[in-house]
């Protein structure tokens, strides 16, 4: 989870994740750790920025060959 997307936007302060969608990806995170689980994988979520929390992880895992990642589209 990275902080920034639940902070006012810079435009008109309202919520990037307002309580509906904030649960909807809450539930969305659990179902998928579930189903990850009956296949015998895990789900790892983290709250931090992800240029830290990806570093951290490389760091912590030690043998890491590849990181995929999605930016999200940004307002212009």
């Amino acid at each position: 989870f990275d902080p920034r997307h639940y902070l006012g936007t810079h435009h008109y302060g309202f919520p990037k994740t307002g309580p509906h969608r904030l649960r909807f990806l809450l539930e969305s995170l659990k179902d998928l750790r579930e189903t990850l689980r009956k296949k015998g994988s895990t789900l790892v979520v983290r709250k931090g920025k992800p240029e830290d929390v990806v570093h951290d992880l490389i760091t912590q895992l030690g043998s890491v060959s590849a990181v995929a990642f999605h930016e999200e589209v940004r307002e212009i």
